[in-house]
């Protein structure tokens, strides 16, 4: 996902893609701790987009 375009949704939209990733990251970690995981770089990664969703709310918020 581009910052752009989630900048350009509304509130709402971005709690449902914040939904989304807290549910592949739960999933990729549980992954990850039975072994199963081939690329843990994707933890990373779904991680900060979790931040960057998480920040674009609240300046929207604000």
């Amino acid at each position: 996902m581009d910052v752009k375009e989630l900048r350009d949704q509304n509130v709402s939209a971005l709690n449902e893609t914040l939904m989304t990733l807290l549910k592949e990251h739960f999933e990729l970690r549980m992954q990850h701790k039975s072994a199963q995981l081939d690329d843990a770089s994707k933890l990373r990664k779904i991680k900060r987009s979790i931040a960057q969703v998480k920040t674009i709310i609240k300046e929207k918020q604000v």
